[in-house]
């Protein structure tokens, strides 16, 4: 049964399908800037593929935006499993998907998370190209 709520109503991902139509959230890493250069590339061909890149600031809040629809898509590294956990899980029951950025099911604990309505091939394909 994958139902989630927000306020007792009923939620869900997005419909939209094409990535040129998406309203994608991000979030920048506060420490490990190792992979910074990789990550711009993939920030820089968004930036122009998509209707805009948002950063909330909060992962929990960017995960739920997600779930509700409000998000086409959300990526980020550097997290840790409490910062992801509980938004993976209401996406999921919102009818999304989440994976790593190998499209893997280690976003709990490997550090990155991409987490989608119906944009996670195209949005994949543009990160492996860079990372």
């Amino acid at each position: 049964n994958n139902t989630a709520y927000c306020n007792g109503k009923q939620i869900a991902v997005s419909p939209i399908t094409d990535l040129s139509e998406s309203l994608l959230a991000t979030g920048f890493p506060y420490y490990d800037f190792k992979a910074m250069d990789k990550y711009l590339k993939i920030l820089n061909n968004f930036m122009q593929s998509t209707h805009g890149l948002r950063r909330m600031g909060s992962a929990a809040v960017d995960l739920a935006y997600v779930a509700c629809g409000r998000f086409q898509g959300f990526f980020e590294y550097n997290l840790n499993a409490w910062d992801v956990a509980a938004g993976a899980f209401i996406v999921q029951q919102a009818g999304g998907k989440v994976t790593d950025f190998e499209g893997k099911e280690n976003h709990t604990f490997g550090r990155q998370i991409v987490a989608t309505g119906n944009i996670h091939k195209p949005m994949l394909e543009i990160i492996k190209k860079y990372w």
